[in-house]
């Protein structure tokens, strides 16, 4: 039984699942167009630290639903997050030359190529969500809530913000709202769709929401603090890149101590919304301490 395993032993589990699962739901490059379908993979595979499809599970965990059903909606939002990636490292974007470790799709491949990766992936998660082995009722529940979650009022209209917001100042209100849509949106996308995947009644769904909505702010706010103390080799991506851009991040708005300050704030917030779940919430409590202390 997986409750059983240590939580690094369960992480590894899960993150090795994950991406079998993804190469199973991924066109291989012996299917036409080949190059798109093997920049497809290279995006998506071998690398990453899943940690969406890792909260997507735990959050299934809480009520007993199978790993086999959570590895659809979890591959779905792995899915969009690499989409995401692929078309945040475009030169229009933030034109950035390496991610996880390795060029970016559009430096190993090109520019179009990396636009129709993205696309192609958008599409292919709502493929994959639809197949899930869940009732219709819920499958549509799952279907919109992504779909919300990855567009204007989600993930792509945070991105949006911002671009806009790029080298202005801004409060911090607004930096929270921004990134409650850009990163937090596909974050709580991911819980809930493991909730949903479970049959979670409605207060169960009510804390879960609160829950990740604090470990979206709590997983933006520690990236912005590796950015300014972690290395590129350890990042896996450019370090410094939201300073050289002047964006503005937790740390230049409230200065690294007050930025940690900040973390352990909303790590007991997020630890405290997961209290009515009981013994049940544990891998998602261990998800949020894995969220604060992660080095990359």
């Amino acid at each position: 039984m997986t409750q059983n395993m240590s939580f690094p032993t369960w992480m590894g589990h899960i993150q090795q699942r994950t991406e079998t699962a993804l190469q199973s739901h991924l066109p291989t490059k012996a299917v036409s167009p080949a190059r798109l379908h093997d920049a497809m993979a290279y995006a998506t595979l071998g690398g990453g630290k899943r940690v969406r499809p890792l909260l997507c599970q735990a959050a299934g965990l809480v009520f007993q639903t199978s790993e086999e059903a959570l590895d659809f909606p979890a591959c779905a939002v792995e899915m969009i997050h690499a989409y995401s990636l692929v078309h945040d490292d475009l030169p229009c974007m933030d034109d950035d030359t390496l991610r996880r470790g390795k060029p970016t799709c559009h430096v190993e491949f090109d520019e179009a190529t990396a636009l129709l990766v993205g696309d192609a992936l958008q599409s292919q998660a709502f493929q994959v969500l639809a197949e899930a082995p869940v009732d219709a009722v819920r499958k549509v529940e799952m279907i919109h809530l992504l779909a919300q979650a990855s567009g204007s009022r989600g993930m792509a209209g945070g991105q949006a913000i911002d671009l806009a917001a790029t080298g202005k100042n801004i409060s911090l209100e607004e930096l929270e709202f921004m990134h409650l849509h850009k990163t937090g949106a596909l974050i709580r996308a991911s819980v809930l769709l493991g909730a949903h995947c479970g049959g979670a009644d409605a207060e169960a769904l009510k804390n879960l929401s609160h829950f990740a909505n604090r470990i979206g702010l709590l997983f933006q706010v520690v990236d912005d603090i590796l950015d300014v103390e972690a290395s590129t080799a350890t990042l896996g991506k450019t370090a410094g890149k939201d300073a050289a851009q002047n964006k503005s991040t937790y740390v230049n708005l409230l200065g690294l101590a007050a930025a940690k300050e900040k973390a352990a704030e909303l790590r007991s917030q997020a630890q405290a919304a997961l209290l009515p779940l009981g013994a049940g919430g544990q891998r998602l409590r261990e998800l949020t301490d894995y969220i604060v202390e992660r080095s990359y």
